[in-house]
């Protein structure tokens, strides 16, 4: 395919990314198909693989073997294809020729994200009380007490733009060339404000502490991060008391939650090592709810680890867990082995690693690892520190470190 055509379909998928998921997966496709055909350049064809392939391949196979053994399987296999999903890291790590590249892919999928969240303000700001009978702008009018965007839903939303601002964050930090990054950014934080989804909210506070912590030593811009971040937190309308709301059993989502934790972990015990195989919570969730449930029927259990564990079994939440684990200690060794001297590429891994992170925190109080558009996000997220790793036009010592990882090659 010719490397004009594959520059629009990565457009097309970035733009998808932040607009709509149809476009997204067409535009993926689309790449992955360009993948199998001649022509591909020579930064291409010198890249590293396969990184994490092992406990990808064990998580995958083990998603399959579960849903065969469940009592439904055809059902519990149609729910397991969302596994292609994960084939996002490898499309988006061979489509990126170099580290200057994936610097643009993130910039981009950024300033298209602050476009996003300044129309998401603007969605709130004019929510009307029934909405226009037009059609998209209807939709867009839509339950808008609460920013979605253009997603289906405000926890969405909020995923996406928890990965992406955690994503630039270093870069925002250390930012003299750029700095329209820094009012988008804002616009960004406030649009997830608006959201009001308190584990969001948690795994992007975590991931600002871990930024201000492990960027560079900048005063000045820490302290304008910070005073942002409180200012546009403290200017939305009840995002303390809804923050506060989530430490209280008063509050019927919190106590919700404890009810499906306990009610998983019932699952578990009952179904230790094939689990009950995927999307069986919906038939299995309603004869171990607890007393205090507010309610009695759910299709996920809004904890990840939890989620994976009880329709894979404690083998499969092991298998998952090893893919974060390969993926952390790769990434940190990529991040040691980069000069001082390549300072914007420390800031996209660094960004990549916390954006990642602050993603599996908000997975504590929401599946998200079962939310479509936002996996895309983070396996796009995921594929750019290795993507600065093979630059063959870089440090090619890079390329043999992120090698030793076990499993790295194929």
């Amino acid at each position: 395919m010719p490397s004009r055509l594959r520059r629009i379909l990565l457009g097309a998928f970035t733009v998808g990314l932040a607009l709509s998921i149809s476009l997204a997966e067409l535009a993926l496709a689309g790449l992955a198909v360009a993948l199998l055909l001649p022509g591909r350049d020579v930064a291409q064809g010198a890249r590293l693989r396969w990184p994490l392939i092992g406990p990808l391949l064990v998580f995958a196979g083990w998603t399959l073997v579960c849903a065969l053994a469940s009592d439904q399987p055809l059902r519990s296999l149609t729910v397991a294809k969302s596994l292609l999903v994960l084939a996002t890291f490898y499309v988006v790590l061979h489509t990126l020729p170099d580290a200057a590249a994936a610097r643009r892919f993130a910039t981009a999928l950024f300033a298209l994200v602050a476009v996003v969240s300044v129309l998401a303000i603007v969605q709130v700001l004019a929510c009307p009380a029934s909405p226009p009978a037009w059609p998209l702008l209807g939709r867009f009018l839509s339950k808008c007490t609460r920013a979605h965007a253009f997603f289906s839903i405000y926890m969405t939303l909020a995923g996406v733009l928890t990965l992406v601002l955690l994503g630039v964050l270093p870069s925002v930090l250390r930012t003299g060339r750029a700095l329209w990054m820094v009012p988008a950014w804002v616009a960004g934080v406030a649009a997830l404000g608006l959201t009001y989804v308190r584990g969001a909210w948690i795994g992007f506070g975590l991931g600002v502490a871990a930024a201000l912590w492990l960027a560079p030593q900048r005063l000045l811009p820490r302290l304008v991060l910070v005073i942002a971040v409180l200012g546009t937190f403290l200017a939305v309308p009840g995002a303390l008391q809804r923050l506060e709301s989530a430490a209280s059993l008063q509050d019927n989502t919190t106590l919700d939650r404890v009810a499906m934790f306990e009610g998983g972990l019932a699952l578990v015990h009952d179904h230790p090592v094939l689990g009950i195989g995927p999307g069986r919570v919906t038939d299995f969730y309603p004869r171990y709810a607890p007393e205090i449930a507010m309610r009695r029927h759910t299709s996920h259990l809004h904890n990840t680890p939890l989620q994976i564990a009880v329709e894979r079994g404690v083998p499969g939440l092991g298998a998952w867990i090893a893919i974060w684990v390969a993926f952390f200690g790769s990434v940190a060794r990529i991040l040691r082995a980069l000069p001082a001297t390549r300072d914007e590429d420390r800031a996209l891994v660094l960004g990549c690693l916390i954006a990642v992170a602050g993603f599996l925190v908000a997975g504590l109080f929401e599946y998200n690892f079962g939310d479509t558009e936002v996996l895309l996000v983070a396996c796009s997220l995921m594929a750019l520190p290795f993507v600065v790793a093979n630059d063959v036009g870089g440090a090619a010592h890079l390329r043999d470190l992120a090698a030793s990882s076990p499993r790295a090659t194929a």
